[in-house]
């Protein structure tokens, strides 16, 4: 007789599995933060070249809506502010010496909106994920029922687990998304 094809703890692993999975994702969603690799793109024209914004100058974000250009040399400041207004943006630098200060606009209505949507995108392929898991826990109760004797009530009980674990964890999943959703909607 072979060992029980039904685990538990394997179904529960994969369940916590599909909500990290799902948090990594929301996490790459951008909010209306200040993020340094915004300025990625854009190239400055200096000592008569075209050169990447972080090669003339450091980029940080020492607040959630603001972004910093320190500049290193004071000749080039025009330019890399020329450069980041004509980049297409939506950006417009205050100079103040050699450091260009970047307050980040408010993302517009259409954008959280699009963003809210993927949001609940991820979260359906999770919700998907932890059903998967169920079935195939509910796969393996009737399977051990079958081949290894497994009795009825017993496996009635451990579909109940099966059903408890996928309730609570798609709970979880849908109060992760509902969350970024409230924060991504600015309510």
């Amino acid at each position: 007789m072979a060992g029980p094809v039904y685990d538990k703890s394997d179904l529960e692993r994969r369940m916590a599995g599909a909500l990290e999975s799902l948090k990594q994702d929301l996490v790459g969603l951008r909010t209306g933060r200040a993020s340094t690799s915004l300025l990625d793109p854009v190239t400055v024209t200096v000592y008569g070249a075209q050169m990447p914004i972080n090669q003339v100058a450091t980029v940080s974000a020492p607040e959630p809506r603001l972004l910093s250009v320190q500049v290193w040399d004071k000749s080039n400041v025009g330019p890399v502010d020329k450069a980041i207004r004509s980049a297409g943006l939506g950006l417009n630098p205050i100079v103040d010496g050699t450091t260009l200060r970047l307050p980040i606009p408010d993302l517009t209505e259409e954008r959280r909106k699009e963003l809210a949507k993927l949001a609940s995108q991820y979260a359906e392929k999770a919700r998907i994920a932890v059903r998967n898991v169920r079935r195939d826990g509910m796969d393996n109760l009737k399977l051990d029922e079958k081949k290894n004797g497994l009795p009825e009530d017993e496996r009635k009980r451990h579909e109940g687990e099966v059903q408890k674990l996928t309730d609570a964890t798609i709970a979880d999943i849908d109060a992760v998304t509902a969350a970024k959703e409230k924060e991504i909607l600015g309510k």
